[in-house]
């Protein structure tokens, strides 16, 4: 049986890392986003994910020099993603540290590119990022380009598509529970969960520990937090043993 992976999420922007709360970027947590990787132990976390959420694509050059900075302190894989929208700036984030690309936007407005990044590096190395928002008339939908645009697709439809287009893993999040403290959509993610054989990533919403676990019983492969893991002294370590306690396969300390 594969164990499940804890994760820790940094938001980024302007090489500070930021609290998310429905994809509104107000508070800096670390000044420099080379700090935040300083809370987390090297054994505590399996992954990291550091997420690139500044509005313009000139942000991209900082970006991949953060990462390069964040790659000499970090002991565990990365996954970066944010304005990949070509092959050579897939190539320099993966030279500067990454180990899995997080594509978001390519696969609405440019599939073909995931689907090369895909057969040129191995489909392990592509992450596809869905965010799902709840819309007026009751329907959850995918929303690209930072949560801006609604795609009109479900959840599973999108998820389904994206391992077609190259995606060997999906990143999953909810736009409405990210920052609120209330778990993870579970319903949907269940959904999206069901509809691949890929590993899903839960993501957006914990606040407590028991949060974890129900990511995982709804089918997630892994679990991940952002804002929590900033907020509380040793939070990776403690979430880590929550889980090992509740009796999941997991990679101890």
């Amino acid at each position: 049986m594969l164990k499940k992976r804890l994760i820790a999420v940094l938001i980024v922007r302007n090489n500070q890392v930021v609290q998310s709360v429905k994809f509104k970027h107000t508070n800096a947590i670390h000044y420099d986003a080379v700090h935040a990787i300083e809370c987390f132990n090297k054994w505590a976390v399996d992954e990291i994910v550091v997420l690139n959420v500044a509005r313009e694509r000139e942000s991209r050059d900082q970006f991949a020099e953060t990462l390069e900075r964040i790659s000499r302190e970090c002991f565990v894989p990365i996954s970066a993603g944010g304005w990949v929208d070509d092959a050579e700036y897939a190539e320099r984030l993966l030279r500067t540290g990454a180990d899995k690309l997080v594509l978001n936007t390519a696969f609405a407005d440019n599939p073909a590119l995931a689907l090369e990044l895909s057969e040129r590096y191995g489909r392990q190395c592509i992450v596809a990022s869905i965010d799902v928002k709840l819309r007026e008339d009751g329907h959850t939908t995918v929303w690209v380009d930072r949560g801006l645009r609604d795609t009109g697709a479900s959840a599973q439809d999108w998820a389904k598509q994206a391992v077609v287009n190259g995606a060997g893993e999906i990143f999953f999040n909810s736009i409405d529970h990210d920052g609120n403290r209330k778990g993870y959509n579970l319903p949907v993610l269940s959904e999206v969960c069901r509809a691949v054989e890929v590993p899903v990533i839960a993501f957006g919403g914990v606040f407590q520990w028991h949060h974890l676990p129900q990511g995982l019983e709804a089918g997630a492969q892994a679990v991940a937090a952002a804002n929590q893991f900033h907020y509380t002294e040793h939070s990776a370590r403690k979430a880590k043993k929550y889980l090992i306690e509740a009796g999941v396969l997991m990679r101890a300390e």
